[in-house]
């Protein structure tokens, strides 16, 4: 017979046990364990906000079950309270058991708002862009240089009178019955700038042109130049009594403004 002891190095403190072995023939009492505790008293805890903060939970928390699976569980505020809007509702759609007859009312009440708001500012915005567009139109000095009166019973037969209109020289000559009559006789298609005598004039008798040579700006003489009507001597341009160019660099005749005759001895330009 011999007896074993087991010891274990980390429990041996809490557990001891003796096994007593008999041989195979002798008939001998069964080995009985008996075990021992000691019970080990833990230290008292002691709460600080470290350690407070440790149990809060934090995040999202997810809960699993057997039966709907993953779950997520999220921390409700039951103090507050829902938003009451009552006090800008109307009457009339407090109740939700009455149904809601004065929709269509409120709805014609916005088209028209939206429609009579829509024509003021339509009007509105043309007024102000209508005066915005006058306000880069000329002033009242200029408009009253815009026209000029000529008195026709100063300018004597052959004669060529300048005037100032918008800043430019105004030719206004009185023709002869030879002047008229040989520019008439001229054959339109042989010159540069083909044009009819009778379509730049609104009398025969009275010729009006703005004093501007077309090729380069300047001003041409009068009564000179070898057709008889007007020279410009800084290129050698050639107009004839009609205005018109005959010889010279000048691509296009002397331009005719407008202009009318209220009586028989008043000319209005422009």
């Amino acid at each position: 017979m011999f007896s074993t002891k087991c010891l274990s190095p980390g429990f041996s403190r809490f557990l001891s046990a003796t096994t007593t072995h008999v041989a195979q023939a002798l008939k001998g009492t069964p080995a009985a364990v008996i075990p021992t505790f000691e019970t080990v008293q833990s230290p008292p805890a002691s709460f600080i906000s470290q350690s407070l903060l440790k149990t809060v939970p934090t995040g999202n928390m997810v809960a699993t079950t057997t039966h709907i699976g993953r779950t997520q569980v999220r921390f409700s505020h039951t103090d507050v309270s829902m938003p009451d809007f009552s006090a800008y509702r109307r009457d009339v759609s407090q109740d939700p058991n009455q149904p809601n007859t004065s929709e269509i009312s409120r709805r014609a009440f916005t088209y028209l708002m939206v429609a009579g708001m829509g024509v003021t500012g339509l009007h509105a915005g043309k007024n102000v862009v209508l005066e915005f567009i006058s306000s880069m139109s000329a002033s009242a000095d200029v408009l009253a240089l815009a026209k000029i009166e000529v008195d026709l019973s100063t300018i004597p037969e052959g004669k060529n009178m300048v005037f100032k209109w918008r800043g430019k020289p105004l030719f206004v000559r009185r023709r002869s019955s030879e002047e008229i009559e040989e520019v008439r006789n001229v054959d339109v298609a042989s010159l540069r700038d083909p044009e009819d005598d009778a379509e730049r004039v609104v009398k025969d008798e009275w010729l009006v042109v703005i004093g501007v040579c077309t090729h380069l700006g300047c001003v041409p003489i009068a009564n000179a130049g070898e057709y008889g009507g007007y020279y410009c001597p800084c290129h050698g341009s050639h107009y004839d009594a009609s205005g018109r160019i005959r010889k010279g660099p000048a691509p296009l005749n002397l331009e005719v403004p407008e202009y009318n005759f209220p009586n028989e001895t008043t000319m209005v330009v422009g």
